[in-house]
C-alpha cells in the first residue's frame, strides 16, 4: 500500500480551496442581467451575414460575438428577434440586456443608450447586373430611386446629397424608398421598383452571392464608413463595463481578429 504524503494532501486541499474561492469570486463578478445566467441579446435575425436563421439556429457574426462575450461573463447568450427600428425601444423597455445587431454608433442613439465600439464597416451600392446606370458614389445616385431598410443611418445622408449636390447640378432628386427588411429591399431591386440598393458592405457581398449573377456592386470602396456598437441601456454601467472587459479579453485572445476577417469587417 502506498504511503500517504501529508504535505501533498495539504497542498492539494489548499489548491482546491483557492480554486473554489477563485470560482466564487469570478461568479460574483458576473453582471446582473434580466435572467440569471443568461445574456439576452436583441437583434434583427434577417440580416445575413450579421445574423440569420438556418433552420432553427441563429448564425452570423453578431451571434458569434454574443456567444463569445457571454462565455467570458459566465453567461449563456440567447437571442430576441426584433425589427431593427424597434431595437432601441426594446432595450429601453427591458426586453433584453443588450443590442448586438450591426448597429452604427450615432449621436441620436447615444442619447437613449450607451455603446461599445466593436467593429467598423461601410456601405455599398448595389444595382441589377443589367442596369444601364451603375453609380459608384452617392452623388451618382441623383435622379435614381434608391431602396434602404427602415431606420438605417444613410437615409439622412442621401437626403443631404439630394437636397444639396443633386439640386445644384440640376440632375434630379434621389427618391428614397424604405422597406421593413433587407430581403424586401433586395426583392424591390430585382423587380425593378428601385434602381439601386444601399447596404452594409458585408451584407452586400452576401446578397450578391445569393443573387447568382443578377445583382452587382457598383460602388468603389466603402461609402459612409462608420463604427458598429454594442448597445446597453442608459445607466447600466455594471453590464457596460463587464462587456467592455469581455471584449478586451476576446481581442487579446486573437480569436476576434479571425472573426472579423471571416466576415470582411475591420476592428473599431
Amino acid at each position: 500500500m502506498a504511503t500517504r504524503n501529508p504535505l501533498r494532501t495539504t497542498a492539494l486541499a489548499l489548491a482546491c480551496t483557492f480554486a473554489g474561492l477563485f470560482a466564487s469570486a469570478h461568479a460574483a463578478e458576473a453582471p446582473k442581467t434580466l435572467s440569471s445566467g443568461e445574456l439576452k441579446v436583441g437583434m434583427e435575425i434577417s440580416y445575413p451575414p450579421f445574423e440569420y436563421y438556418e433552420g432553427d439556429k441563429v448564425l452570423g457574426f453578431d451571434p458569434e460575438v454574443s456567444a463569445a462575450l457571454a462565455k467570458r461573463l459566465g453567461l449563456t447568450a440567447s437571442f430576441s428577434d426584433i425589427s431593427f427600428p424597434n431595437l432601441i425601444l426594446g432595450l429601453d423597455a427591458g426586453r433584453f440586456d443588450t443590442i448586438i445587431s450591426g448597429m452604427y454608433i450615432l449621436p441620436e442613439r447615444l442619447e437613449k443608450a450607451d455603446a461599445i465600439p466593436y467593429a467598423k464597416t461601410g456601405a455599398a451600392i448595389m444595382v441589377r447586373s443589367d442596369a444601364e446606370k451603375k453609380p459608384a458614389t452617392p452623388e451618382e445616385l441623383c435622379g435614381l430611386t434608391v431602396g434602404l431598410q427602415q431606420g438605417t443611418s444613410w437615409i439622412p445622408a442621401l437626403q443631404k446629397v439630394s437636397d444639396g449636390y443633386c439640386k445644384e447640378q440640376g440632375s434630379g432628386a434621389i427618391t428614397i424608398n424604405q422597406y421593413p427588411t433587407t430581403a424586401e429591399t433586395t426583392q424591390a431591386l430585382l423587380s425593378g421598383h428601385i434602381q439601386a440598393h444601399l447596404e452594409i458592405d458585408a451584407a452586400s457581398l452576401r446578397i450578391v452571392e445569393r443573387a447568382k449573377g443578377r445583382i452587382a456592386i457598383s460602388s468603389q470602396g466603402s461609402i459612409y464608413p462608420q463604427v458598429l456598437g454594442i448597445y446597453v441601456k442608459k445607466g447600466n454601467s455594471q453590464l457596460l463595463d463587464a462587456l467592455k472587459t469581455a471584449l478586451d479579453e476576446f481581442k487579446a485572445s486573437g480569436e476576434y481578429a479571425e472573426l472579423l476577417k471571416k466576415y470582411n469587417l475591420e476592428e473599431a
